[in-house]
């Protein structure tokens, strides 16, 4: 079996890679490499038996080229400070490449959140925010975290809650914090963002006629077999809005239970209401259970999206993949030998900093809905239906054509909020890859789409380091 590099030498590793096709100093690409600042907290935690326990937990910023830094916090047993690494300096690469203007960091606290009830949980954050905010790790012009695995809009809650506790003066307190519930500052459209995103961005590589045909084949997402690894919010937002809105054919599914096949496809909320049923998707009506997790991935489709934690295809389960197409839904779940192996087998593989960037770009959203104080779409949605009715209103009477009131509802309404968020997030996700695509293109067929991704982010960090007067 082959020794694998740790998760932040592998990032490390793709960086270099890019770095040596680019023109800027070592110094220069030194500066953007490394990691700004690391913390590591540790805290007494009283259980609800009564034991104390002690609880590890790490903070890191990646780049500070702007602030705040973004990044998210995961509560699991494996959280180190190798991998905190790693996923803020993804972060600092996946701001830059779609053009959010945050720096990278990331958070994790070491601890299965299954094994602790809510009151525990609770402590647990709120302790954690406490730590962030008295190293000044934390603030909305600082550094504002998000969920990642085990936490969600409930952990934010908390967060902010705890903040704007100890920081009662902060008028934008609430943006210290993205993904909060909305009716505590959050955003719509914002659960659904990096699934939405995953849509987004693997519709428009699908569009791209030549880069099809070299694949064998053909245009868009109808009709194309998909299988997903990793059936939590954004698995299942994937696997949703591929199959309802994009006409894919879900064929696999995997989890840590285990995988399913489904050739003729499978229905994503059938399949949900069995698990939530039965506590598992095996069984599942019609599916045939397989072997193993690892069969599921190997299974023969056209874009396999892993969506659960990093490295799930390494060199030695690479070569068994099928798949032409693999988006990574996930943070790093390909590690970097094994995505030069699939380029050379000719497989597209649409790295993690680009695909799975629409959390953020929707975090961006909130983030500046909590600094401006104001919900989108609130001053502009009457006004544009108002000015719509007046036009089809001329257009009757010039034309005796009667707009029924179904017909002018529809087409005199307004942007709401959601409308305008996922505007933004297509519109970030459409621009972002044909950026990367172009400098794809333009170094030839000897690099990869994460290597043109990292060029891009380099080219974009190098030009804020450069107007800082940092370097020349």
């Amino acid at each position: 079996m082959t020794t694998e590099l740790s998760f932040f030498e592998q990032v490390n590793k793709n960086f270099d890679r890019a770095a040596a096709l680019t023109d800027h100093p070592p110094g220069l690409l030194e500066q953007i490499k490394s990691v700004n600042s690391v913390i590591h907290f540790t805290f007494p935690l009283k259980r609800d038996d009564g034991r104390l326990q002690v609880v590890h937990a790490w903070r890191a910023e990646h780049s500070q080229h702007k602030l705040p830094t973004k990044g998210g916090i995961r509560y699991a047993a494996s959280v180190n400070e190798d991998e905190v690494m790693a996923l803020a300096a993804l972060m600092t690469y996946k701001c830059a490449i779609v053009n959010v203007p945050f720096g990278g960091a990331k958070g994790g606290v070491r601890i299965s959140a299954h094994e602790y009830s809510v009151g525990e949980l609770e402590r647990i954050t709120r302790r954690f925010t406490f730590e962030l905010n008295k190293k000044n790790f934390i603030g909305p012009g600082l550094d504002v975290p998000a969920p990642d695995f085990a936490t969600s809009g409930r952990e934010m809650a908390w967060i902010a809650d705890t903040y704007m506790s100890l920081n009662p003066h902060d008028i934008d307190g609430l943006g210290c914090v993205t993904a909060k519930p909305v009716g505590q500052g959050g955003i719509r459209g914002r659960v659904e963002a990096t699934g939405r995103g995953v849509f987004f961005g693997l519709r428009e590589a699908c569009t791209v006629v030549e880069d099809m045909r070299a694949l064998g084949l053909s245009p868009g997402l109808e009709g194309k077999r998909v299988v997903v690894q990793g059936l939590g919010n954004v698995g299942y937002h994937a696997a949703k809005f591929l199959t309802e809105d994009g006409g894919a054919i879900l064929v696999g599914a995997v989890e840590y239970e285990g995988a399913i096949s489904k050739p003729d496809g499978i229905d994503v909320e059938e399949l949900m209401a069995h698990r939530r049923a039965t506590g598992t998707m095996l069984g599942f009506p019609g599916a045939v259970d397989l072997p193993s997790r690892e069969a599921g991935l190997e299974l023969d489709c056209d874009i396999l999206v892993p969506a659960a934690l990093e490295n799930a295809i390494t060199i030695d389960n690479a070569p068994r993949i099928k798949a032409k197409i693999v988006a990574e839904a996930a943070n790093g779940p390909v590690s970097s030998d094994a995505s030069n192996h699939l380029f050379e087998r000719g497989v597209l593989v649409i790295p993690d900093a680009y695909i799975n960037a629409g959390g953020v770009t929707v975090s961006y959203f909130e983030w500046l809905k909590n600094l401006q104080h104001v919900r989108f779409g609130r001053m502009q949605k009457r006004f544009v239906e108002a000015s719509s009715r007046k036009i089809l209103a001329a257009i009757e009477r010039s034309t005796d054509r009667i707009f029924s009131d179904a017909e002018i509802a529809d087409i005199a309404r307004g942007p709401s909020e959601i409308d305008l968020v996922n505007s933004g997030l297509e519109e970030t996700m459409i621009e972002a890859y044909h950026e990367i695509r172009e400098i794809w293109r333009a170094k030839g067929s000897g690099i990869d789409l994460r290597t043109a991704s990292m060029i891009a982010a380099i080219d974009k960090i190098a030009v804020s380091y450069r107007e800082l007067g940092v370097f020349p």
